[in-house]
This record gives structure tokens, sequence and C-alpha cells, in this order.
């Protein structure tokens, strides 16, 4: 074989080993792409971090202004903040297994919902009717979604929680959200509580003007009054000029005569029922102030 023959024959080995090194490397690469995908697809399904909270050191801080409270110690799942990348591979990439956990599904968030069993698909669906001001107020509002099958719901029923309206600390638009409600009831809502110095129970609502028992019962279920943020009505120790603004007392002259009967009887004998008896609160309003939270004399 001559010179030329040789030249050839190395070329072509060379371009033969550079060839198969650029197989190994482009499946090198593959491994390790495959690798991180995968990686990245297990971090999403195993959360960076569960809190547990108990109920009293989550509510305060829950969604503040919308009032909405529960009586349960809340799981919040979190992952960290990630790269637009990492979170493209996590979205491409269905959860490697179906979870079932406490969750609101006014909340719950595109991935949380993909963990609970739902597709990626179903799961934008919820956000964007959540997103047009859509709102599930029952557990049965959520298996009426065209996107929640009647098996995926049997299984998800007993961890759904959707927390009711605290009446004590919910602002007027989370009122006017209730069913029947509306702009108007909200407001006066709002100043009937003002008034009373807070809900003692959730039936005060009826005070308010046109405000019907069916009213009532089609929301009752919606909404709680929590002890913990009842206020005691200061009772015994409010001026008269305070005291003649509370709707069971009504006015002026029978906030004097409560002025006049604690000053005039001893402590055991401070009571609604011990007004009542003297004349000064009407069995109506008696009955409904004794239903109060009254701060001790």
């Amino acid at each position: 074989m001559g010179k030329e023959g040789k030249r050839g024959m190395n070329s072509y080995l060379v371009g033969i080993i550079a060839l198969v090194f650029l197989i190994l490397g482009y499946q090198t690469a593959l491994f390790i792409h495959r690798a991180a995908v995968l990686k990245i697809a297990s971090d999403r399904d195993a959360p960076d971090t569960i809190y547990v909270l108990d109920y009293a050191e989550s509510q305060p801080g829950k969604r503040k202004g919308d009032g909405h409270s529960n009586n349960k110690g809340e799981t919040i799942r979190h992952n960290s903040a990630h790269s637009k990348a990492v979170e493209q591979v996590r979205k491409n990439i269905p959860p490697a297994k179906v979870e079932s956990f406490r969750f609101d599904p006014n909340e719950a968030s595109i991935e949380d919902l993909c963990r609970l069993g739902f597709s990626l698909k179903q799961a934008e669906s919820i956000d964007n009717y959540r997103q047009k001001g859509g709102r599930f107020r029952r557990k049965e509002d959520f298996s009426k979604s065209y996107c929640v099958s009647d098996s995926i719901y049997k299984r998800l029923a007993p961890y759904i929680d959707i927390p009711q309206l605290d009446l004590n600390l919910a602002d007027s638009a989370a009122f006017d959200a209730l069913p029947g409600i509306g702009g108007w009831f909200a407001m006066a809502l709002i100043r009937h509580r003002q008034a009373l110095g807070g809900f003692s129970y959730k039936e005060q609502m009826m005070d308010v003007k046109n405000f019907s028992r069916s009213k009532f019962n089609a929301l009752e279920d919606l909404v709680t009054v929590s002890d913990e943020y009842v206020r005691p009505y200061p009772l015994w120790t409010y001026p008269a000029d305070s005291l003649k603004h509370h709707p069971y007392i009504h006015s002026a002259r029978a906030a004097e005569a409560i002025v006049l009967y604690r000053q005039n009887n001893p402590r055991e004998l401070l009571t609604v029922q011990g007004l009542n008896k003297a004349g000064i609160l009407s069995d109506e309003d008696a009955a409904k102030l004794s239903r109060c939270r009254i701060a001790p004399p």
C-alpha cells in the first residue's frame, strides 16, 4: 500500500474513533440529562419542606382578611423556589404517585392538585375556574366540577377541608361572597357586628333587618364564631353613652338604668336576668343578651 493509501486509512480510523467518542459523549449527555430530570421529578414528588402547624399557630396569619378559619391543625406543603427550566421539567412530567392529603380546593396549587391525582390539564382547569372568581363553598360543589370524576371525589372527600367564615374576622368582601348576601347585607353585617362589640353566636345575623331565617339556613354551615375571637362585652363597666348603642339595649334610657342598677346592687346580682327582673330589659332582649359573652363585673 502506498503512502497515499496509508494516509487514507489513517484518516478513516481517526474518523471512526471520533465518531465513537461522539456517540459515547451523546449517550453520556443523554444519561446525565435523564438523571437530572428524574432528580427534579423526584424532588417534586417529595416536597422540599412539610410544615405541620396547629390551629393556634397557623390561624392568625392564614389568608389575612378573608375571615376563613377551621379548628384543625393545618398541613402546609411547600416546595422551594426553582428556576423556570426546572419548573418546566416538573410541569411536563406527571407525578410518580397519587397522594391523598387534607386540602382546600379553593387554595390548593396546581402542583398539589396533580399530586392528588388530577392531570395537568384538569388542575389548570380548576385553577382557571378559581381565577375567574369561582369558589367551592362546600365539598359537594367540588364534586360538581366536570374535572372531578366520581371515583376521584369519593377518594378525596374525606380530605377536603373548606374553612368556614368566621363572623368576627370577615371583611365586607368575605361577607359579600356568601350565598344570598350581596353588598347591602355585607355592610349591614359589619355595622351590626360593630354595634354588638362582636358576634357571640351565628343566629345574631338574623337581627339585621330583612335577614330571614331562610337566608340564614342557606349559609349556616358556611359560617362560624370561634371562641378565641369573641370579645366579652363590657356590660358592667361601659358608660351609658356606649351602652345605648348595643342592639339589645336600644336606648339612652335603658343604658342609664343599667348604670344605676349596677351602682346600687351587689356584684352577685349583676346579671342579665337581674336586669330583666328589674324591668330594664324585655324578655326578648334579655334572652338575646344572655347568649352573648359578657365580661365579668
